[in-house]
């Protein structure tokens, strides 16, 4: 019976370049969308300063409907790959508490990077690979041996943009559910930090003081998320160590 399976699923035609294709070409046009009408520029900091009794307001009479409004507003800007995750975390924070906001930013984040990647596989995946030269086989070999560790840095430690982060293991044949795995945990220290920063800006707008990054990613900050990024490497370190011993 599973052999039968197999051999279905083996002689089972691919689907369409154009059916492929076609959430690429939404998720574009909605990109484009956004940037052409100017609603990227609704995501500052002058908004919510000029807007934030209301934004209190708001969620103080909807509850769980602002909550569940927020994470698709994450989802959909992490989907689009639109400038403003940053603020929104720290907007987040600002409305809902770090706490909250933190757990909501995740799962928001975590949404809006798995559309991508399930797009991004669908769509290229899979003819990448069969295009793939020996040199690329092997990146993606290593790669997918020690996946979630590799992502886990990558999700710790933002070295690349995020959108590449998820595009990346979608081509390379990450598994859907190690993708969303390293992802919602990868991204909680840094969430965190900066929903934990949002929840002091009413402290700053009363000020009248200018916000700055500066204030958030002190040398602490980046040498906690540095040492959770070489905790995440040691899997790949003790595989190595045990292939070099065996060898020996």
């Amino acid at each position: 019976m599973t052999d039968q399976h197999e051999e279905i699923a083996e002689t089972k035609p691919p689907k369409p370049l154009w059916l492929r294709l076609a959430p690429v070409a939404i998720l574009l046009a909605a990109t484009i969308g956004v940037f052409a009408t100017g609603l990227d520029r609704h995501l500052s900091f002058a908004a919510l300063r000029d807007n934030r009794e209301a934004m209190l307001a708001w969620v103080d009479e909807v509850g769980w409907v602002a909550a569940l409004s927020y994470m698709g507003l994450y989802a959909g800007v992490v989907a689009l790959s639109v400038p403003g995750a940053l603020f929104l975390s720290l907007a987040g924070g600002f409305v809902f508490g770090a706490f909250a906001a933190t757990g909501y930013t995740v799962i928001g984040a975590t949404v809006g990077a798995t559309v991508v990647f399930l797009i991004a596989a669908n769509a290229l995946g899979d003819s990448l690979r069969k295009r793939a030269g020996p040199a690329l086989q092997r990146m993606e070999s290593g790669f997918r041996d020690n996946a979630l560790s590799y992502l886990l840095v990558l999700r710790l430690i933002p070295l690349f943009p995020f959108w590449l982060v998820n595009l990346v293991p979608a081509l390379l044949g990450v598994p859907l559910g190690t993708f969303v795995i390293a992802t919602f945990f990868g991204i909680i220290p840094g969430t965190a930090v900066f929903c934990l920063a949002g929840a002091g800006l009413g402290g700053v707008f009363d000020a009248g003081e200018e916000f700055s990054l500066a204030n958030i990613l002190t040398g602490e900050t980046i040498g906690a998320l540095v040492g959770l990024a070489i905790l995440a490497l040691l899997p790949i370190a003790y595989k190595r160590w045990r292939r070099k011993g065996g060898r020996a």
